[in-house]
């Protein structure tokens, strides 16, 4: 899933882009890794709580709104921090705030209460938005300017390999002790507070991990931020003038699309390991079926590296259009069949996910000329649909089952369809603001 840019970039900073500014290039595209796995990993936290706490699809649902609705809160103060720091400065100060939001996994174990939990996903996913705001643009423009999209494109692949990653850690880490726990109802109270102790701290473990890693890379961040070839950030793009873009019709398309994809595709991985769980579809384990989620975020991976092909030889929206249709189709197959089918057909949606959110965000801002950046500012934001769309799911799920449930994020795909189709023509530049000239 790709970040936001709302800061942009000065000349200087692009002209810094080649010679010495290139070292901390490969530095820079490790935090893709990093927060893609990460945000993978909360998908395992959802069924790993939903058992923990008892809790029913809804409110295993709060663990993507607690993450994603941190996009919404910390988007445009991290920008403004973006201006007053500059880049590596942010990204140590997004590091740092990502290693709390994980060390706060202890305390919330340690009570075992689960709005602990939402609230240190919060302050995760809002380290996560900080970091997003600096490294995206920072990848664009440490190089070539010929070149930023070969950048960016494997910068992504490794936010992907992150996000592969993830679901094999969290399942052997988290659900496999999950999974061994005795039937609540065959326990004492006591017995049972002992095992969801335990559960609860088979959940902080992978975190306590992370936090060690994030406090190395921030430590070498913040030994690089004197580097006098580093870019500098510009200006802070206002509310206002992000909300006055939406009278651009395929900007306010783009974003709907955007909100509507997060949202979708969170929905499907989050609730993906106990629909595998289920004995109509595949029947496993928890950790099985956990490990299985890698194979949806593999798709993405995989995907990328073929839709890079494929996007320079036919019209982005057409590729768009024709890819969500077809997620359309797989997911009414595994809605309406049962068994291998029905399973198999909801992960190979990743595969058909990977080109999405990179071609929404490139057909959104195309045109927008000296206004890229208040635009792609917009977009970003709009990824708080992964906040709201998956409780949503779960709300459904809990009353019709989780099958037909996904029939929510297919409509959301149509959506797309219809973005892709008319976008399929390239749009026309934004004329800049005219002139006044005065008569004598």
């Amino acid at each position: 899933m790709a970040g936001m840019g709302a800061a942009a970039p000065t000349s200087a900073a692009s002209d810094a882009s080649g010679g010495k500014s290139g070292a901390l290039l490969p530095f820079v595209i490790l935090l893709f890794f990093a927060w893609g796995f990460s945000t993978c990993l909360v998908d395992l936290v959802a069924p790993a709580l939903k058992s923990l706490f008892s809790l029913t699809n809804f409110e295993a649902g709060l663990t993507q709104f607690a993450f994603f609705i941190g996009y919404a809160v910390v988007s445009l103060p991290a920008s403004a921090l973006l201006a007053k720091l500059g880049y590596l400065r942010t990204v140590v100060v997004g590091l740092l705030v990502m290693m709390v939001g994980c060390l706060l996994f202890a305390p919330a174990a340690n009570a075992g209460v689960y709005w602990g939990f939402l609230g240190a996903l919060f302050v995760l996913a809002s380290g996560i938005t900080i970091l997003q705001v600096a490294a995206n643009p920072l990848v664009a423009i440490l190089g070539k300017p010929a070149t930023a999209s070969s950048r960016l494109t494997f910068a992504q692949f490794l936010n992907s390999f992150g996000t592969f990653l993830a679901p094999f850690v969290g399942s052997a880490l988290i659900l496999s002790h999950i999974e061994k726990a005795p039937p609540a109802d065959t326990l004492t109270a006591a017995q049972l507070a002992v095992v969801r102790h335990a559960q609860a701290h088979a959940v902080q473990t992978p975190y306590m991990i992370i936090a060690g890693v994030l406090l190395a890379l921030a430590l070498l961040f913040w030994l690089l931020r004197k580097n006098s070839n580093a870019p500098v950030a510009e200006k802070v793009v206002g509310v206002g003038e992000m909300l006055g873009m939406l009278k651009h019709r395929r900007l306010a398309f783009a974003v709907l699309c955007i909100f509507l994809y997060v949202g979708a595709e969170v929905s499907i991985g989050t609730y993906m390991t106990s629909y595998l769980s289920q004995p109509d579809t595949l029947g496993l384990t928890l950790s099985k079926a956990g490990g299985m989620v890698s194979f949806y975020w593999g798709g993405a991976m995989v995907g990328r590296l073929i839709g890079s092909f494929v996007l320079a030889r036919v019209s982005p929206g057409k590729v768009l259009a024709f890819c969500a249709l077809v997620v359309v189709g797989l997911i009414s197959v595994s809605a309406f069949t049962h068994g291998v089918s029905a399973g198999y057909a909801l992960i190979a949606v990743g595969l058909f996910n990977s080109i999405m959110f990179p071609t929404i965000f490139t057909l959104g801002i195309e045109g927008m000329g000296h206004r890229t950046p208040a635009a792609s500012g917009l977009l970003c934001m709009a990824i708080v649909g992964g906040a709201l769309i998956p409780p949503a799911t779960g709300f459904i799920s809990d009353h019709i089952g989780l099958a037909l449930a996904f029939l929510l994020p297919a409509v959301c795909y149509l959506v797309i369809a219809a973005f892709g189709w008319s976008a399929r023509v390239a749009a026309p530049a934004l004329l800049e603001e005219p002139v006044a000239v005065t008569v004598h």
